[in-house]
């Protein structure tokens, strides 16, 4: 016999199955397609008709039969109201459509900001031990991105993430930071200036209901949803233990673009970057790397703003030697501190001096590779 429930509706009973703890995704799917995709049904239902459902153990009918207790439904809709969050639900528009592809969808977001995943979007993650490397590589890519048309999903963690976000945030284009807790609890608590900038123009993401401190649990639970919502995935540094490699082996099952960035070979930072790369994911070394995985997604993004860009060299440098310099990168080419102390005829340490005024004139910039190429007059080859 069911069991009325009058305080829920649809929209109501689907925010009360995701805050229910001791649910998980999986569980609460296989609630929904047993009961026809109606969450108003599950809580309807008796304790006898819950337990016939396949993965519905004693603590989830329990969660479900005294709900009441387990979620206080209308503090939860005052956090909403008062933080100007939302709570997106799986069968809502602005649910991120490439979400509800994976083995086990939330059945629902909560969101802060303006911004709805609905375009192209890659995801930029790895260690949170940072080195100087891998942070200006996570910023410019994100940059690149950003500037492409791709919105920029991290996770607001420490080291890469933080680039990641400042990168596409600098470049004036989207992000989404995906969280591991309620958005009430902002860690590392070092980014709340970076939290407020991404809810001003982007958005910030959790499953997890208001007051969820993150844990081991939820921070895996996160990178599905990272991998989930992103067409592709660059790991930029990371250990083979890293959460950044739990994030691409998601990204694997889930069928999306694995692109990893090289590093260091003496350096652990790297080691799990060069273990996708030999397991099958593509090399990345810019922007155009992912564009290039996602040629499928070209009709729909923005040209390559270097494209059309004045020559890097149309912008003189203030002094002789430096232009001189500079002339040598007419046409694009990338060039070692030998090379252009061959091409030039002046000793290394000058062309090193050289080459450092105008790396910090943006004229110039040091590829990963170690070799030098001319930026455009915006400052920019991406």
């Amino acid at each position: 016999m069911s069991t009325p429930v009058p305080e829920l509706d649809r929209r109501r009973a689907f925010f009360v199955l995701n805050g229910l703890q001791g649910i998980g995704p999986i569980t609460t799917n296989r609630l929904l397609a047993a009961f026809d995709g109606d969450p108003v049904a599950i809580f309807q239902a008796s304790r006898p008709r819950l337990a016939a459902v396949e993965g519905v153990n004693r603590t989830a009918a329990e969660a479900i039969i005294n709900w009441r207790e387990r979620f206080p439904l209308e503090r939860e809709e005052e956090v909403l109201r008062k933080t100007g969050a939302v709570f997106i639900a799986a069968e809502d528009e602005d649910y991120p459509p490439l979400l509800r592809e994976i083995y086990d969808p939330p059945i629902g977001l909560y969101c802060l900001g303006p911004y709805r995943v609905k375009g192209p979007a890659v995801a930029i993650v790895g260690s949170r031990r940072v080195t100087l490397y891998g942070r200006d590589t996570a910023r410019r890519l994100a940059a690149g991105l950003a500037r492409r048309g791709f919105c920029v999903v991290s996770g607001l963690a420490r080291g890469i993430d933080t680039a990641a976000h400042l990168g596409a945030l600098e470049a004036g284009g989207a992000t989404v930071a995906v969280v591991g807790s309620g958005l009430d609890i902002i860690w590392p608590s070092e980014n709340l200036e970076l939290y407020r900038r991404i809810t001003a123009s982007g958005a910030v993401m959790s499953e997890f209901p208001f007051g969820r401190q993150p844990d081991r649990q939820t921070f895996p639970m996160r990178n599905r949803i990272v991998a989930g919502i992103c067409q592709a995935i660059v790991v930029v540094e990371s250990d083979v233990h890293g959460g950044a490699m739990i994030t691409a082996r998601f990204a694997g099952e889930q069928g999306r673009t694995v692109l990893a960035v090289p590093g260091r070979i003496d350096q652990s930072s790297s080691a799990g970057c060069h273990q996708l790369i030999r397991d099958g994911a593509t090399l990345c070394t810019g922007p155009e790397d992912v564009v290039e995985e996602l040629s499928y997604l070209k009709g729909i993004l923005k040209p390559d703003p270097a494209a059309a860009a004045p020559a890097p060299t149309d912008r003189p440098a203030a002094d002789p030697d430096q232009q001189a310099l500079l002339d040598q990168f007419r046409g694009g080419s990338a060039l070692s501190v030998d090379a252009l102390a061959s091409l030039t005829g002046k000793p290394t340490p000058q062309i090193a001096a050289l080459l450092m005024r105008l790396e910090l004139s943006g004229h110039l910039r040091k590829r990963a590779d170690g070799n030098f190429e001319a930026l455009s007059p915006s400052g920019s080859r991406d």
